[in-house]
């Protein structure tokens, strides 16, 4: 269903977070508070994500500047072309959030010694998954679960939280495929939050951080998709 979005408050006190305009170019906004549905909402439509360690309290982060990929700028490369013309993977949504939740926890990256999805960040997200706010593309190789990420939906923003692959290919398939169903469905852009070579290769783009939330700002007040998106479809097409 199409719900307007609004930002709830608790009885017992008033949720709010500083202004990320005024945050400096690191992105660490403020510290403490909790992973509730509510306050995660809030977080997202201002801009503003958790990113922390175990035994860290919990940090919001709002960097300058901001990495997004418009939909209709997903770059296909020639190589990555032919893996999705062979039709070898296919590709669900919202069919295994807790399997990918976990893998993306899991699988070793390199230049990290620890993973900042911390079991409280797990069961935070799995809630906004029950509650039809966060959402999963899971990636398959003969039947078997291989890639997948998962993300928050409000408006027509995506913010894209992490995403993994056992075997080559499998979490840029899933990228390609959320890219070419939010953009089928008016979305405006998947947040990456933060600069990487490999996002900017599959064509993301690097925006100063008030332009974003300008536009963020514009994006947020749209219908959000909210429920399981288990009846959306893709399959590569050519163009």
């Amino acid at each position: 269903m199409e719900d307007e979005f609004y930002v709830p408050q608790l009885s017992q006190y008033f949720l709010a977070f500083p202004n990320p305009y005024y945050a400096d170019e690191g992105g660490l906004l403020a510290y403490g508070g909790d992973l509730s549905t509510k306050r995660l909402l809030l977080a997202y439509s201002k801009g503003i994500f958790p990113w922390f360690s175990t035994n860290d309290p919990i940090l919001w982060w709002s960097p300058d500047p901001r990495l997004l990929l418009y939909p209709d700028k997903f770059k296909v490369r020639k190589s990555f072309r032919r893996v999705l013309r062979s039709g070898k993977f296919s590709v669900t949504f919202d069919q295994e959030f807790s399997e990918v939740i976990k893998h993306c926890a899991s699988v070793p990256r390199e230049g990290q010694e620890s993973t900042w999805i911390v079991p409280q960040m797990t069961q935070a997200y799995n809630r906004l998954h029950q509650e039809g706010y966060a959402h999963s593309v899971e990636v398959y190789l003969e039947g078997e679960l291989v890639g997948g990420l998962y993300g928050v939906s409000i408006g027509k923003a995506f913010f894209g939280e992490s995403m993994f692959s056992l075997v080559s290919d499998a979490s840029k398939v899933a990228f390609k495929a959320l890219s070419d169903v939010l953009g089928s469905k008016g979305y405006d852009f998947v947040d990456c939050q933060m600069k990487t070579d490999h996002m900017v290769r599959l064509g993301a783009e690097i925006v100063e951080r008030d332009i974003f939330l300008d536009i963020l700002s514009e994006t947020i007040v749209k219908p959000t998709k909210r429920g399981l998106w288990n009846d959306f479809y893709w399959k590569y097409k050519e163009g």
